[in-house]
């Protein structure tokens, strides 16, 4: 039987209508998904981090679940994405936070401390660090070395990876949100393929990661909502790019970056070196761990997000 996942508080922020989910009391910590996720995805670390003295946040961010989904692509890019979770501590009436994102959330909250420092208590990313800008824009660069068929290429085509994906949500959820999948397993080497493809082809790899109820409010959310919000962070790549171009490339807030063993799209290979840009950081690596690492190992990121946040603030 899963525990029962907050209801939702909406709140005004950043012109949008955002839902809004909390459990505890006590310094606020504030939780960032990423794609094909929700707040809900965040279900595990609420009420632990609620048990022991943290305020434990979690938003469906914009194009995602309860909250508004603008229809113009431009309304995805990283300013506004950031300005939500800014709105966000106005609207609740906090100062500041820390901030914790895994995925493309993960590129949410260390923007934050590009963007929004004087918000941002400290950072934590799950899976995704804190990366070195690239020297061109990065769509330009993922297709000149990956080619058209990379997942990221091929969401920029209006449409294609949005239609593709709705026709069979539930499939989406249970090819993607497996558990027990080793990178030597996924063929990456020309990048991960385009992810309506891989649903529709019919490879299955590993276990499933969620119990039917899990999956079913997963399938719910997205029957109503569709894709396109999602898919629509990432046609923003190239203008988040021009957008961060000035922003400091150097965070001094206290940091975590956990990273997962076995996550082929966001290796722990890929946080190697991230102690310059963001001098007072701590590392840890779950082990035998793929991609969802929040709903994967749930106790293990929880025991390490705890004892981090404890001794830090």
């Amino acid at each position: 039987m899963t525990r029962a996942f907050p209801e939702p508080r909406f709140v005004r922020a950043n012109g949008l209508r955002l839902a809004v989910y909390e459990e505890g009391q006590g310094l606020p910590v504030v939780f960032s998904h990423g794609f094909p996720e929700l707040a809900y995805s965040w279900r595990h670390q609420l009420p632990a981090l609620a048990a022991a003295g943290f305020r434990a946040i979690a938003v469906d961010q914009r194009g995602y679940g309860a909250s508004d989904r603008p229809e113009a692509v431009g309304a995805y890019d990283i300013a506004q994405l950031t300005g939500d979770l800014a709105g966000v501590l106005d609207a609740l009436g906090l100062e500041r936070a820390v901030f914790c994102g895994h995925d493309w959330g993960g590129m949410v909250i260390w923007t934050m401390g590009q963007l929004h420092p004087e918000r941002v208590l400290g950072l934590c990313g799950v899976n995704t660090p804190f990366l070195p800008r690239s020297p061109v824009p990065p769509i330009q660069m993922l297709r000149a070395a990956m080619g058209p068929d990379h997942y990221i290429v091929h969401f920029q085509t209006p449409g294609d990876a949005d239609q593709r994906l709705a026709k069979d949500v539930r499939r989406v959820f249970e090819v993607l949100m497996r558990r027990g999948i080793r990178p030597s397993d996924v063929d990456v080497s020309g990048g991960i393929r385009n992810l309506a493809t891989a649903v529709e082809e019919g490879r299955v790899l590993g276990q499933p990661l969620l119990l039917p109820a899990e999956l079913d409010v997963f399938v719910r959310a997205y029957e109503r909502t569709g894709f396109t919000g999602g898919i629509n962070w990432y046609r923003n790549m190239d203008r988040n790019w021009e957008l961060t171009a000035n922003a400091p490339q150097v965070l001094t807030v206290p940091s975590l970056m956990v990273t997962a063993e076995h996550d082929f799209a966001l290796p722990p290979a890929l946080a190697e070196g991230m102690e310059a840009r963001v001098p007072d950081l701590e590392k840890v690596m779950i082990e035998d761990c793929g991609h969802w690492t929040q709903q994967e190992h749930p106790a293990e990121l929880n025991r390490i997000l705890v004892d981090w946040l404890t001794r830090k603030f």
